[in-house]
């Protein structure tokens, strides 16, 4: 049963039936698709957004993100929210696959991806509902803010430790942290 329908949300209540044949009640939320983008530049340092969340009503250090529009490929949304959110294009994505967000309650896929070869672009249009600012960051500095809870942001955490994780050090394999 649809509990609510909103621009980007459904919320339903459904019967599940469990492995092992129990049946109970839940509720689903269906946000979505998103992507998360790390933009990298040549000088080993990368972007991430210092942006204001009312949720929790703090400013956090996050990668730029968005929610897919209904039949956008994830690639395409990766460039399009990366214009977006930091006015900058790129060249070049690499995708690292992606996690779900809170599979106890919603059914959320966000998309992870690097970008290279950044560039100013023209269309950049920032959301006027969204209070962000752009911050250059070392990229050797991401696992010590992760450690220390100044990145907090699940999706930037799961987008740096992919990165990292590839054995490519963020694509270069010389690139010790």
């Amino acid at each position: 049963m649809e509990l609510y329908r909103g621009k980007r949300l459904t919320i339903e209540r459904k019967t599940v039936h469990l492995p092992g044949g129990k049946e109970v009640e839940r509720v689903l939320v269906h946000p979505g698709d998103a992507v998360a983008v790390l933009p990298i530049r040549a000088d080993d340092s990368c972007y991430l957004l210092r942006q204001y969340r009312f949720a929790i009503d703090e400013y956090i250090y996050e990668a730029p993100a968005g929610t897919m529009d209904p039949g956008e490929r994830p690639l395409d949304t990766a460039r399009r929210e990366l214009i977006e959110e930091t006015g900058l294009q790129a060249t070049t994505f690499i995708e690292r696959g992606y996690i779900h967000t809170t599979p106890g309650f919603t059914d959320e896929r966000i998309f992870l991806f690097e970008a290279f070869g950044l560039s100013p672009s023209c269309e950049f249009a920032k959301d006027e509902d969204e209070v962000i600012e752009v911050i250059k960051i070392p990229l050797a500095d991401l696992p010590g803010m992760v450690l220390d809870g100044r990145i907090s942001d699940a999706k930037t955490i799961g987008l740096i430790f992919r990165c990292l994780a590839d054995g490519m050090a963020f694509s270069k394999k010389e690139r010790k942290f």
